[in-house]
């Protein structure tokens, strides 16, 4: 049973320390002095962990719940919690002095403004990951070519092997700023060259394409027993079919349920380029469930741990994981797949479906001035898919 607030208020101290079960990994381990101090207890990569979540009352059985779920749904996503914990608190200012990481927030902080949102986080967390506890506080000027390479081949001894040529284009990238602002004489990470590199394995996102399994799919989103929003956004997803980063942070200012549309600025586009989703009737439909709990607010999906920022990358991918599909059969990204795979067989315009997946043409200042391009077909295109998924859905009884 969970512990109760008046429980925790009555208990009383012992000569060693004691623990009392809420269930689910999280504990309250009671100290001789009297603490009561909330641990989460859990594995990852065959390792027993800890969490400390803080003392009772100053963090309430809510909060330490709250606390307990987001970390399940790290690793339900294949996350470690810990780990996750010391990126978050990693130092967002520059070290003294010309050091890696000083060099490296500074380009950041210079190119974030032209990334989405979703790209400069990737970019941060994998400098906080892989290049600043090993070598963030060497002099710049310092760092040459074997020391970067055997940072690199550590990343790949873990078997992130694309993680390393990704780790190794910014670093080039760190570096060539650098050299431009005078902060380095050379770029040891050009010296490298990717043959130094184990070739990355190049595998498309996992995704299911045959209607009798996509069928299956729409059912099990239909049947899907978490949270109210999460729910929402996997029945929305295969609908609008966007990137992930664009649907987890969908804002109300951007959907118009009246006119069925959703303008994504282009800010928060992978290209940089705005970009509407005609919505179908079903869409909107689910969008305007939706709008009952959350359309106060400033996200669509906000995240369960609060209003003020939109729903986890992990929240997503722990549902799927949830609903019995693993990592190597279906992504949160493959309802992309499945809409290209399936409307590309359908006959429909091959333009116009890429156009609607948001996939650049050659000519970038062209596509800036076609975003409404092929919208009356796209339109009669989202809607037939709707129906379409319809189908599928009822297809199993």
């Amino acid at each position: 049973m969970p512990l109760t607030v008046p429980q925790l208020h009555a208990v009383q101290p012992r000569a060693k320390p004691y623990k009392l079960a809420d269930g689910l990994g999280l504990y309250v381990l009671v100290t001789p002095a009297g603490a009561r101090l909330w641990r989460f207890k859990y594995r990852h990569g065959g390792q027993e962990r800890l969490l400390t979540f803080g003392r009772f009352p100053e963090v309430s059985t809510t909060k330490a719940r709250a606390h307990r779920d987001d970390a399940r749904e790290q690793l339900r996503a294949g996350l470690d919690p810990a780990a996750e914990r010391r990126i978050q608190r990693m130092p967002a200012e520059p070290i003294a002095g010309e050091t890696l990481q000083a060099l490296a927030l500074e380009w950041h902080t210079r190119q974030a403004g032209t990334w989405t949102p979703g790209h400069a986080h990737t970019t941060m967390r994998r400098l906080q990951c892989y290049v600043f506890p090993q070598l963030g506080t060497r002099p710049v000027r310092a760092i040459e070519s074997p020391e970067l390479l055997a940072s690199l081949r550590r990343i790949e001894a873990r078997g992130h092997l694309e993680t390393a040529h990704r780790v190794h284009g910014i670093l080039k990238e760190v570096f060539t700023y650098g050299i431009a602002t005078g902060a380095a004489s050379t770029n040891p990470a050009a010296s490298v060259g990717r043959k130094a590199l184990t070739p990355a394995k190049v595998r498309n996102l996992p995704a299911i394409t045959d209607p009798r399994e996509v069928g299956a799919l729409l059912r099990a989103i239909e049947d899907y027993t978490g949270t109210f929003v999460v729910r929402c956004a996997f029945r929305l997803a295969p609908l609008v079919f966007v990137r992930p980063g664009e649907l987890r942070a969908a804002e109300w200012r951007e959907v118009d349920l009246d006119g069925a549309e959703w303008r994504i600025p282009g800010e928060r586009m992978k290209r940089g380029v705005a970009h509407i989703v005609p919505l179908a009737v079903r869409a909107v439909a689910i969008l305007r469930e939706v709008h009952s709990l959350t359309g106060r607010g400033r996200y669509v999906f906000p995240s369960a741990r609060g209003g003020n920022r939109p729903m986890s990358n992990a929240a997503i991918t722990a549902a799927l994981r949830r609903m019995g599909y693993d990592r190597d059969t279906m992504t949160w990204h493959g309802f992309r797949s499945i809409a290209s795979t399936l409307l590309n067989e359908q006959g429909w315009n091959r333009d116009a479906i890429e156009r609607q997946l948001a996939h650049g043409s050659d000519d970038e200042v062209r596509s800036a001035y076609n975003r409404a391009e092929y919208l009356p077909e796209r339109r009669r295109m989202m809607q037939s898919w709707a129906d379409y998924l319809d189908t599928l859905r009822g297809a199993g009884g």
